[in-house]
């Protein structure tokens, strides 16, 4: 049976800020291809939170390369679109990608400390970000200095002549934040805005996000290694382990009821959900796949507990669980019960 793409279960006409479907990019290597994402369909809904969570090497930062254009010389894209309000961005020449760039979809990078340009002032970085503005540059300034409040630093209009390195590292994401939602974009990509923030400051910027979301109606795509974050911030949670997207529905519903074997083991490392003191925290065995030289059926299946002789053979489709939850599983199925009863079977008489 040819596996159902999850690009088959979206509507031909879509009301989402941003629709992946049927994605798949990979790199040229002296190995040989490595498919760094295969068959990823994922939406964002307007004025919707979506969280992506996954380990290392997932294909999250792939992901948002090609959302924005700038991915690396030697990525190819197999197949797929991207469309954003309907247009694929993958069709796009570059200066109308340019256009769209700081404007309809704005970024904010993970690493607070490399954001800004270390010789000049936040003040003259924040106005040269408006130059499509027909503004004058006391406007600018103003609007600048008004930003810089929205987003909770002191003094903002003393603050614009100062240089990042006189910024906290929380500051200065909080400036980044600032700098990114300026132009009131319809899409704000967060890549990690927290990783290398303290607890406090990281609920501080969630916190930020949470209320200049709301303010703005922006949606936003937030990447995240922290569960809790996750489930603090976001609507919808999409999952991905090598390359693919093997779970997604709502924050209730994937972290209440987690369909894949994947997610359940990523919930259970997370350190919040371990009840009583112990000296090793629980990981999950094995290691991810060699993306040039894959594994035949499921992607997970060499770490997988709980597989049995079809998830070796046949990748699993991507399935609907329920109206908003979505999983590629084996397990969900409504046969697994006769093929689990008969491999016990089997397992009894040899």
């Amino acid at each position: 049976m040819p596996d159902l793409l999850q690009s088959e279960v979206l509507p031909e006409t879509s009301d989402n800020v941003l629709d992946i479907r049927d994605l798949s990019i990979n790199y040229g290597t002296p190995r040989g291809e490595l498919q760094a994402l295969r068959h990823v369909s994922m939406s964002i809904g307007k004025k919707k939170i979506v969280g992506i969570v996954g380990e290392s090497g997932c294909g999250k930062s792939t992901l948002i390369s090609a959302i924005i254009r700038l991915m690396a010389s030697n990525a190819t894209v197999q197949s797929g679109e991207i469309l954003f309000k309907d247009q694929d961005l993958l069709g796009l020449k570059e200066k109308q990608m340019r256009a769209l760039r700081g404007i309809d979809i704005s970024m904010v990078f993970q690493d607070p400390m490399q954001t800004h340009n270390p010789v000049l002032t936040i003040g003259r970085q924040m106005v040269d970000i408006q130059y499509r503005d027909k503004l004058s540059k006391a406007n600018k300034k103003k609007r600048a200095a008004g930003m810089l409040a929205l987003v909770g630093i002191p003094d903002p209009e003393a603050r614009l002549n100062q240089y990042p390195y006189e910024f906290s590292g929380g500051m200065r994401q909080r400036i980044a934040i600032a700098m990114a939602l300026m132009a009131k974009p319809d899409l704000l990509i967060a890549d990690e805005p927290t990783t290398a923030l303290d607890a406090t400051l990281e609920v501080q910027i969630i916190k930020r996000l949470e209320e200049l979301q709301d303010e703005i109606g922006c949606s936003i795509l937030f990447i995240s290694h922290h569960l809790g974050v996750i489930a603090e911030l976001c609507d919808e949670v999409v999952v991905m382990y090598a390359g693919e997207v093997i779970e997604q529905g709502s924050v209730r519903d994937v972290f209440h009821n987690p369909a894949h074997p994947y997610t359940a083991a990523l919930l259970k490392c997370d350190p919040g959900h371990i009840k009583e003191k112990t000296r090793n925290l629980p990981t999950i065995p094995g290691e991810v796949p060699d993306l040039v030289d894959l594994p035949s059926g499921c992607i997970y299946q060499q770490r997988c507990t709980k597989g049995f002789a079809r998830c070796q053979s046949e990748r699993p489709a991507f399935r609907q669980i329920n109206g908003s939850h979505g999983v590629a599983c084996h397990l969900t199925e409504t046969d697994l019960s006769k093929e689990t009863s008969q491999q016990n079977e089997e397992g009894i008489t040899s």
